[in-house]
């Protein structure tokens, strides 16, 4: 069964991850599904369905329309959803207490370096050649906002040139490619797990998400990065991309302190409201707002004093 159950989910996901060739807006949408179906293999019919998914899509995309769209495909979607899932299912338990599920700070501190690591292998995909990335990413840059010059979206100062504009935007792109891999893998993990609850296939209590917050270590794990990010290089790129995942995994956190202090308070449901809308309306604002949020607390624990206790767990 967990043959079948992998490679049908492998087959579905691998569609969902050619689609992008199109270049329709509707092709985006569906490829950043594409972990979703590995992501209910692995929850609902044990991990090893999530490797024979990542197998079978694999293959798949490598027949259907290059090798090294296979090795993509593994990179970016497979295996970083069977990794994810594995770890969210794993427990221990001693005799004398209840079982211990993975905690979900650590599995949102794994998502950020799953995420970074995704981003430097769709990078060495592409080429080998860090000037040669460099280059293509720059020239990317510069269609883009060559288009929306043209389309009246933008103005630049008279002194700037497009194409230097993009040479200087250029490095910081594994920053937002890395927070987006973030997003959408949180997004799909969520949204798996739900659908596998209710088929009640979950084998874990669903968990009290407010609560989550990450280890103290992803700080100095920022740090690093940041100073790392300096060096160029696809060390470089790796050092910047896991920067990005973590300050996108930091929103995440920020986010939950707000579900989390605001419990049993007349201003959540207002307050959240406007949250949920300022991220669609103005998010280039707020995100840095949330990670900050996200960093506090991480660093001082608000949450033990501001929080009520949470709800007991229930399966």
């Amino acid at each position: 069964m967990i043959p079948i159950v992998g490679i049908g989910a492998g087959l579905v996901s691998a569609l969902l991850f050619s689609v992008v060739i199109t270049g329709s807006p509707l092709a985006a949408l569906l490829y950043s599904a594409a972990p979703l179906p590995i992501f209910i293999a692995s929850l609902g019919w044990n991990h090893r369905s999530g490797l024979f998914a990542t197998a079978a899509g694999a293959l798949a995309v490598a027949v259907a329309l290059a090798p090294t769209g296979g090795i993509a495909f593994a990179l970016i979607i497979g295996l970083p959803a069977w990794w994810i899932a594995y770890l969210a299912l794993l427990a221990r338990a001693d005799a004398q207490g209840p079982v211990e599920w993975y905690p979900l700070g650590n599995l949102l501190l794994w998502i950020a370096a799953t995420a970074a690591l995704a981003t430097v292998g769709s990078a060495l995909v592409m080429t080998t050649d860090y000037e040669t990335y460099r280059s293509v990413i720059a020239r990317m840059i510069e269609n883009l906002l060559s288009e929306m010059v043209r389309g009246k979206l933008i103005a630049l100062p008279a002194d700037v040139q497009v194409k230097d504009l993009a040479q200087s935007l250029a490095p910081a792109v594994p920053l937002g490619i890395g927070a987006s891999f973030v997003t959408t893998i949180t997004a799909n993990l969520w949204l798996a797990a739900r659908t596998v609850k209710m088929s009640s296939r979950l084998p874990r209590p669903w968990p009290f998400i407010p609560s989550t917050t990450l280890p103290r270590q992803a700080l100095l794990l920022l740090v690093v990065a940041g100073f790392v990010a300096t060096m160029g290089g696809f060390i470089g790129v790796a050092a910047m991309a896991f920067a990005g995942a973590l300050l996108a995994a930091f929103m995440f956190s920020g986010l939950a302190t707000l579900h989390d202090i605001s419990r049993g308070r007349a201003w959540r449901l207002p307050m959240l409201i406007s949250i949920y809308v300022a991220l669609i309306v103005m998010q280039a604002v707020l995100t840095p707002l949330l990670a900050i949020a996200g960093v506090i607390d991480t660093l001082l624990g608000l949450r033990k004093h501001a929080a009520l206790p949470p709800p007991p767990n229930r399966s």
